[in-house]
């Protein structure tokens, strides 16, 4: 039987299940981790933390400095993501691509360079890892990784560099092989100083646990399409089809098909309206799904929140994306944020603002928080 519902209850769902309603006080066990927190120089990655936990500095301490726990480096996608450390031997052979199309899907601009030489694109992924893990066996800049790995590479897997004058190995491959070379960030670091990956595993040889990454996507993001898995992983459909697992449900969200993994049916049925207001930062899990037309129906809404650069943040209310907003530093102990909503917001809902404001400056260090409201 298929499951009719609407894409209100859908937002409910995705909202609880992403730990927006501040249920789970231990970092570790909040559902984002089970893909990983998108990470910036700018720290969204505890910014994400904070709008999740009761407390978003437990003890006065930041949750991502457990480095025993926690790991930041390049996986999904080849973006900075914050993972729990437990996880990442799994992560590492369930983002290995699985076919020769499905690693020719995930490169960028490098695929036309490695095509005209003959390299396929699978090669590709394993010289690349094997070069960034025998490079870095020590802490190093970015920078100096960079030009050691394209040393050791065929002139293929590089580009010339006009604001540099230098050769570079293509920074889309270099960052697709992070985790399975083993390499992780160093915390807090720009430009990133690059550490190997205590006790790392070996380099893939084939893929493995895909399945599982695809079900804990629909179990965020879903109910969802493979279409949406797949841009999520940064491949394509076909690629991703034979990897889509069993056990789920079809679900029908305002006439559209989508899937659910089977158990998690009732809290879909269940899940509570949202009552609160956040303030999440770029790249936080819940504007990450891939169906941004349910996210945010409004067309000139969506380019307002997803920018090709520079995106701000969101801004939810009760559940929904109702605006969006930016901070800045004033000194080193104010932090204002400029909020751009989509609509009139009641007293509370701005008195809510402010509560959330004071806490993402917390976060930043700073003592104080204003909040003032842009023209929409």
């Amino acid at each position: 039987m298929v499951l009719d519902i609407g894409r209100t209850q859908v937002m409910a769902y995705r909202a609880a299940a992403q730990g927006l309603d501040r249920a789970t006080a231990d970092p570790a066990k909040l559902g984002v981790f089970d893909l990983g927190v998108q990470d910036t120089t700018f720290g969204t990655a505890r910014l994400a933390l904070a709008a999740r936990l009761p407390e978003p500095l437990p003890g006065g301490e930041d949750p991502l400095a457990d480095e025993e726990t926690f790991a930041l480096l390049w996986s999904v996608r080849g973006a900075p993501h914050v993972h729990r450390r437990a996880d990442l031997p799994g992560l590492a052979r369930a983002l290995w691509p699985r076919s020769e199309a499905d690693a020719t899907a995930r490169l960028a601009a490098e695929r036309k360079a490695l095509k005209a030489a003959g390299i396929p694109a699978l090669d590709a992924f394993t010289a690349a890892a094997q070069a960034v893990r025998a490079v870095v066996t020590k802490p190093l800049g970015k920078g100096d990784v960079s030009a050691a790995v394209t040393a050791r590479l065929p002139d293929a897997y590089a580009y010339d560099c006009r604001g540099c004058r230098a050769r570079h190995v293509y920074g889309g491959l270099f960052q697709l092989v992070g985790l399975p070379a083993g390499v992780r960030h160093e915390p807090d670091t720009s430009p990133p100083i690059l550490a190997p990956l205590e006790g790392r595993p070996p380099i893939p040889t084939s893929a493995k646990g895909v399945g599982a990454f695809i079900r804990a996507y629909l179990r965020l993001h879903g109910p969802a399409t493979l279409a949406e898995a797949a841009s999520y992983l940064g491949t394509s459909q076909a690629a991703l089809r034979p990897e889509w697992p069993d056990g789920l449900a079809e679900v029908t969200v305002d006439g559209r098909r989508t899937w659910l993994p089977e158990d998690q049916l009732d809290a879909l049925r269940a899940a509570p309206s949202p009552a609160y207001v956040r303030l999440l930062p770029t790249y936080d899990p819940f504007v990450q799904s891939r169906d941004r037309d349910l996210l945010v129906p409004d067309p000139a809404r969506q380019k307002e929140l997803w920018r090709i650069l520079g995106s701000p943040g969101a801004l939810i209310v009760n559940g929904e994306i109702a605006g969006t907003w930016r901070a800045r530093a004033a000194g080193k102990k104010r932090l204002t944020v400029t909020v751009q909503a989509f609509g009139s917001l009641p007293r509370a809902v701005r008195a809510a603002v402010e509560d959330e404001a004071a806490r993402m400056a917390r976060v930043r260090g700073m003592g104080e928080a204003a909040v003032t409201y842009a023209d929409t």
